[in-house]
């Protein structure tokens, strides 16, 4: 018996959408917090020496040897300006608020795993901000678990918050087949791969259990799962 949905964040939930004058404005936002103005060096020396590296090291940090060893106020200041400014490129799916509230209403326990880069307490702060974190019993962040998808850390560390949900009792939907399907599946979850943003379609990527071309297509999985 289904007790439990676990959903991916970014490419699941919502849409995170790249763009050059959004990271513009989102240094310079952050320097000027920090009593610094922006500049070329500091522009080409972002592309080299942190874009490259958010999926593997800390943000803070990252952004801490990419100021010069700049104090934890310094940082916080500065990631925290840029984050909001970067606030347009985050798009919540249509029907977000539906699915979880219809899943809610059926009895489930409803989490989120994300490998995010983001500072947990602002990437907490735009799923309140988004109608998100209310609808949601567990929320765990790859920086907080110790783990990154598809380790599987992570996955545990949302089922325990859940309550101790067994991993054959729980979905995990998700964008990324070997980030999300293929963690799960690793332990006995069942997979629900999401395509209504764009499909990953990458050729060594294990098979989900259940595709959804549209949010409300999770619904059909939940009901055969249950």
């Amino acid at each position: 018996m289904l007790e439990a949905v676990l959903f991916d964040w970014g490419g699941t939930l919502a849409r995170w959408t790249w763009s050059d004058e959004l990271m513009a404005a989102g240094h310079a936002a952050g320097l000027r917090a920090i009593g610094r103005e922006p500049s070329d060096e500091l522009a080409a020396r972002y592309v080299t020496d942190v874009l490259p590296h958010v999926e593997e090291q800390e943000y803070r940090e990252l952004v801490r040897g990419w100021l010069g060893q700049a104090g934890d106020a310094e940082v916080d200041a500065y990631v925290a300006a840029e984050y909001d400014a970067w606030r347009p490129a985050h798009e919540l799916a249509a029907t977000t608020h539906a699915l979880l509230e219809t899943l809610r209403g059926r009895g489930l326990r409803l989490g989120l795993v994300s490998n995010a880069f983001d500072p947990p307490e602002l990437a907490r702060a735009e799923l309140a901000r988004l109608g998100v974190l209310e609808r949601l019993d567990a929320v765990v962040f790859s920086g907080e678990a110790g783990a990154r998808k598809p380790e599987a850390g992570i996955f545990l560390a949302a089922l325990e918050a859940l309550g101790g949900v067994p991993p054959e009792r729980a979905l995990m939907v998700g964008d990324r087949l070997r980030e999300d399907v293929g963690g799960a599946a690793a332990l006995g979850m069942a997979t629900c791969q999401a395509l209504w943003f764009e499909a990953d379609e990458s050729a060594d990527g294990p098979e989900p259990d259940y595709r959804a071309f549209t949010q409300m297509d999770v619904l059909t999985a939940v009901r055969r799962l249950s």
